[in-house]
């Protein structure tokens, strides 16, 4: 037996390697998961499970040439010191220096090993993310450029919805009953190729039919996401809720819109667009890792049949908790679909910015969305759902009160702090909710649910948002929607039960 700690010592101790007889070739390290280069031979990975110097005994009968005893520590070896050659001296350096060293401690690997899902996860996340955020402002660019104006902007933002508020419930379904990975790598490989060949024809109502089409495959990627998403909650904890808004968002909100303009500007809308496709294929190639994790629950999976789509919808009007969170992901997804598409133009317009700084109006916003995303999880579980959601729907209503008044750059920045901190903590008090519906009701069910209302809320907030804008100006719809959000706030205060703390779901369906 070789014990860690000790280990270091009596490595320390050991002779070099070319004095060694080969029995006495069995060295002790201290690096956790694997081992430090002494004489060029490796502590077994098991040994080092229970931290950086393990004090624990390890059989190291698994090492090549190992065995079950500590040799004697003297040379055994007739070769004199003398005829050492740079090996020997080289292995009698590490270990000199060896005697001196402390065993490192190796918190890094500790959290990679623990968050290791929650790593990959928000790798793949992100990079979709990145993808959605980069081809939604190269959208807007583009349809400026081809001349569209408030109405068709409208429904161009509002055609990336459509596919999703149809597909979503029957995804739901099939992701139950086939499994995310293969809906995903479908969705994924199909809506990759509608964007390498979107700018092909260079005219508004082309670009409506690409954008309208994707939206008919984007529900198997970020369905397929959701729903092991929230089993995997469980398990990394409710307090990480906002890891998958979060590293998608950063993607979206922070790098996409800056990526999106100078991309653009180097490569052209075709380059650009080609690029948003070659990203759809790296998340095919990340997907297993992330999407290997889901554990199907076969009894459970229904057919996809209209019946059970109109079931689906039933829960909406049978499940108090379900709608009320529903309603409020319709109001907050509202807000961000107007946000994203059309603070461009207004930046544009009304503020007189490059093309640049209006899409820098994006990752304004997206600073403390994603702050509050990575940072306020626990503050749901501290200071309570209700609470939460009374303070977001005031910061929100502030925001878009600000941001429907302003007319210079920095204004519309301040506006867009304020709007996401207020959404920010929004996402974490309803997705936290979801999981825990999910658990109750079926996680595949709530998400094509859950992926309805999100769209749904997106298409009126942009359609709605043409609309206004070509009647009114599009600033008028920030001040609708900051009085939509005061109305939640009356309602909030007057009914706490609407956001009141779900109840602690039943065991895992």
């Amino acid at each position: 037996m070789l014990y860690g700690r000790r280990g270091c010592r009596a490595a320390a101790a050991l002779p070099p390697r070319a004095l060694r007889a080969p029995e006495q070739l069995v060295i002790s390290a201290c690096c956790w998961g694997s081992s430090a280069p002494f004489g060029g031979h490796h502590l077994p990975r098991a040994a080092m499970r229970h931290g950086s110097c393990s004090t624990q005994p390890v059989d190291t009968a698994q090492g090549a040439g190992a065995t079950s005893a500590l040799p004697e520590l003297a040379p055994a070896h007739p070769r004199s010191p003398r005829r050492l050659g740079r090996a020997g001296r080289s292995g009698a350096a590490l270990e000199n220096s060896a005697r001196s060293a402390p065993c490192p401690e190796v918190p890094l690997r500790t959290f990679i090993d623990k968050n290791r899902f929650l790593l990959v996860f928000a790798a793949l996340s992100s990079v979709m993310g990145l993808s959605v955020g980069v081809a939604k402002v190269t959208t807007t660019l583009y349809a400026l450029d081809l001349g569209a104006d408030e109405a068709m902007l409208g429904l161009i933002s509002g055609s990336q919805s459509v596919g999703v508020l149809m597909m979503s419930i029957p995804i739901g379904l099939l992701v139950e009953r086939f499994g995310p990975s293969r809906l995903f790598v479908l969705g994924s490989l199909v809506a990759g190729a509608i964007y390498a060949a979107l700018p092909a024809v260079p005219a508004p109502v082309f670009l409506l039919a690409c954008t309208t089409a994707i939206s008919f495959f984007m529900p198997m990627r970020f369905v397929s996401l959701s729903t092991v998403f929230m089993q995997q909650l469980e398990t990394v904890g409710e307090g990480k809720a906002g890891w998958y808004r979060g590293t998608h968002m950063a993607g979206m909100f922070l790098i996409g819109p800056v990526v999106a303009a100078s991309l653009t500007h180097s490569l052209g809308f075709s380059g650009t667009y080609r690029l948003i496709a070659l990203t759809f294929l790296l998340t095919v190639a990340l997907s297993p890792l992330v999407l290997g994790r889901y554990a199907a629950h076969v009894a459970s999976a229904r057919s996809l049949r209209l019946a059970n789509v109109r079931s689906e919808l039933a829960l909406l009007a049978q499940d108090v908790e379900l709608r009320s969170v529903c309603v409020i992901e319709f109001a907050a997804q509202s807000v961000n679909s107007f946000f994203m598409f059309f603070i461009i133009p207004i930046g544009i317009h009304v503020a007189g910015v490059t093309a640049a700084d209006a899409s820098g109006l994006l990752a304004w916003q997206g600073v403390t969305f994603i702050f509050a995303l990575f940072t306020m999880g626990a503050l749901v579980s501290r200071v309570g759902h209700e609470r939460v959601y009374l303070g977001s729907f005031a910061l929100t209503a502030g925001a878009l009160l600000l941001l429907g008044l302003s007319r210079d750059l920095w204004p519309l920045r301040g506006g867009g702090l304020l709007l996401g901190l207020g959404l920010g903590l929004l996402q974490i008090a309803n997705l936290t909710r979801i999981a825990r519906i999910g658990a109750r009701v079926g996680r595949g069910k709530v998400a094509g649910l859950h992926a309805l209302v999100g769209p749904s809320g997106g298409l009126f907030g942009s359609t709605m948002g043409g609309l206004v804008g070509r009647s009114f100006g599009l600033q008028t719809m920030f001040l609708f929607l900051s009085a939509l959000f005061g109305l939640l706030l009356v309602m909030a205060r007057r009914a706490p039960s609407v956001v009141a703390a779900v109840r602690e779901p039943a065991p895992a369906e």
